[in-house]
Formats: structure tokens, sequence, C-alpha cells
């Protein structure tokens, strides 16, 4: 039995063991390129979560085995995945005639990174090599030689030695450094956060001239703005009946922990349901594997004012990203309930014109999704500017 088909029956039993024995459990346990258990590792960290990724890099960085630093390669690739870039898996052995770098990663605008993975800088890196890594990548027009940069990963987070052998050699504005786990804290945060937040992670990671220091403000900034935003998940409900508001409005906050169990909650369940392993994008989208299925999850407490039972925010960015599949889905769900809402963005695009608008101070905006409870237990979603509804309990699906 393959390791995704012993982690597809027994989750718990599987993200349990150490990463040695899960290289054991995959293939015939021997890391080899285009092997089995290579095959199997990659698609076992392409399904988990990026915590688990990081328990794995520390386990790995604490107590080496054979091997031990191809997971690693592996492993600081997905999360290369994780801050949504596109990434070329590099070869475990170099080969004549192949360009040997142990990543490529290409960012939705285009930049490349050629990553190198160290698991300590104990010994000197022939940085020349790895700089010829990206000319040959130029010579064959697979990079661009003004829109790519290397960066070398490096397990333990003393680099020292490094930092000086790279600012004394000819790639000094080529070539950046970052540790592993700072590399995960960046793909955390990314995670927790939403789309204008990882495109200023992805900066961080190329070279960039800071005597003048605007852009890491702005970084700083973006990111604060981002987690602000965060709630206007649960909002207040708005006395104005207008179409559209264009006020803020108070908000009344549930715990981020009861909120992130719940959202995981719905979407295990949902996953279940459609047969796929869904993925982190940011704080309320999901993905599967493939990026052909595609989630927005937002979540409302019950209230209490008129017939209005759950109210929620939609946003522009989340339609933009469930447009991008094969399959996108906006799932409602109710703190109280054991069940939840899972609406196509076929159909919902149909019905966005019918429902109220917030607009913001800076002119951004969203759809407010309103659910009332009918006396028979039904659920209904209001269309405010037709005075009509959508019966929603065709959507609706239980949790496990």
């Amino acid at each position: 039995m393959s390791l995704i088909s012993l982690w597809d029956t027994n989750k718990e039993d599987i993200e349990a063991k150490q990463i040695q024995q899960l290289v054991s459990l995959a293939g015939d346990g021997k890391l080899k390129d285009g092997s089995d258990c290579c095959k199997e590792i990659r698609e076992y960290f392409s399904r988990i979560t990026v915590d688990l990724l990081g328990e794995y890099i520390n386990q790995i960085l604490s107590n080496s085995f054979v091997d031990s630093g191809l997971v690693l390669q592996d492993a600081v690739n997905e999360i290369g995945r994780r801050l949504d870039y596109q990434v070329k898996d590099g070869l475990y052995q170099g080969r004549k005639n192949q360009i040997g770098y142990d990543g490529l990663w290409i960012a939705p605008d285009g930049f490349s990174i050629v990553a190198e993975v160290k698991t300590t800088d104990a010994y000197r890196i022939t940085l020349d090599t790895v700089g010829t890594y990206r000319d040959k990548l130029i010579n064959e027009n697979i990079i661009l030689n003004d829109d790519s940069s290397i960066l070398i990963i490096v397990g333990r987070e003393d680099t020292g030695d490094l930092e000086a052998q790279v600012r004394g050699s000819r790639h000094a504005w080529d070539i950046r450094i970052i540790s592993a786990e700072s590399l995960i804290s960046l793909a955390k945060i990314k995670l927790n956060s939403e789309e204008d937040t990882g495109e200023k992670m992805r900066m961080l990671l190329r070279p960039i001239e800071y005597t003048r220091l605007d852009s890491l403000v702005d970084i700083v900034y973006t990111t604060a703005q981002d987690s602000e935003e965060d709630t206007e998940e649960l909002i207040e409900i708005p006395t104005s009946t207008e179409s559209t508001v264009k006020r803020e409005n108070t908000c009344d906050f549930t715990d981020t922990k009861v909120l992130d169990k719940k959202r995981e909650s719905i979407i295990n369940s949902f996953g279940e349901l459609k047969e796929k392993t869904l993925i982190k994008k940011t704080r309320a989208t999901y993905w599967s594997v493939d990026h052909a299925l595609r989630v927005g999850c937002t979540l409302s407490k019950p209230y209490e004012r008129g017939s209005q039972r759950y109210w929620y925010a939609y946003h522009p960015r989340w339609d933009e990203f469930l447009a991008g599949g094969e399959e996108g889905y906006l799932i409602l769900g109710c703190m109280d309930l054991d069940s939840a809402f899972s609406i196509p963005r076929t159909d919902l695009t149909d019905i966005l014109d019918k429902l109220n608008v917030t607009v913001k101070k800076d002119g951004k905006h969203y759809w407010h999704i309103q659910i009332f409870e009918k006396s028979d237990g039904e659920y209904e979603l209001t269309l405010p500017k037709v005075s009509s509804s959508l019966d929603i309990n065709k959507y609706v699906f239980d949790l496990k």
C-alpha cells in the first residue's frame, strides 16, 4: 500500500510518525530521482499543512539520516508552492548536461528564483557553481537575466559565514539567504492573510536595495491592513436598508481559534464530499492539489435581528480566485450548525447584482450575503434589490 493510501485511510497515525519513518514507507524507501519513493513523498507533502511541513523540517535538522538533505529539498520546494510559486523540482543528484538546481520557483508575475537548499552552512558553498545554474537557465531562455535571482535556503539560522561569503563575491546582488524557519514563518503569514500580502511576501525573497526603506514599510503596512480586514468576516448587521452602504459598520468579533476550528471542520467535510484534499491558500481560500477545485469559506454567527439569521461578506478577490478553477464554491458556514452551504460560483454570479454592497473609504467593496431561517426550518438567501430570495437548501451538506 502506498504512503498516500495509508494517509487516506489513517491520517492521524501517519502524521504522528517521524519523517524518517514516512520515507521508509514510501515506495521502496529509497529516494532517487524518478523513484516511487520520491513521487510519494512529494505528493504527501503537497497534501499536508504548512505547520506539519515545518515539523518535518525541524525533525530533519535535529536528527539527520540517510538522504535527509534530499527530503529537506522536497519540503522546502513545497513551501515555495504554498507561497504561490510555480515550482519545478530539481534533481537529487547532478547529471551531465542537466542543470543541477534544487528548485526553480516562478512567481505569478514571472520573476524566477533559483533555489539552493542546504542543511547547514558549516561547509563553504561554491557560489560560482550556484551562479552557473542561473547562467545556464538564462542561456537556454528558461528564465530572464533581469527578472531572476538566487535564493539559498539554509536549515539553521547561523548563516554569518555564508553571508560574508556572498557579500564578498561577484554574486552579491544576485543572491539572497533565508533560514528554513523564516521561510516557513513567511508562508504562515501569507496563508493567514490575503492576496495583496502574499505578493509582498514574495517580494521579500528578491534582491532589494534597502538604502531607502519605503518598500519594507509598505510590506509591514499591507500586512497590518490585511490583518485588520480579517475582522470583516463576521460583520454587524447594518441598520441602513440602502442597497449600497457607504460607511464602515461596527463589528462583533468571534475568537480566531474558534473560527479556525470551525472552518477546518467545514473544509475537511467538503473535501471528503468531493473526494479531494483541500489545501490552504489564504485565510479563507482553499484549493485542490491541482488547483482545479477552489473554495472560499466564510463564517457567520447566528443573529437575532429581525428575520435575518446569518450575515456574510463576499469579497471580489474571492470571486476572482474561484473563477480561476474548473470548479469554484463559496461555502457559507454557520457557527451554531453542524452543516454548511456550498454555493457554486456559477450560481452565485447570477445573483451578485441583486445583493447589497458596502463601499469602503478606500473604494474597495464587498457584497452582503444574508440568510434567514423560515418557520419550517428551511433556509433562504435574501435578494434585497429585487425583494426576493433564493432557496439554498439544495446546497446544504453535513459536517463530519
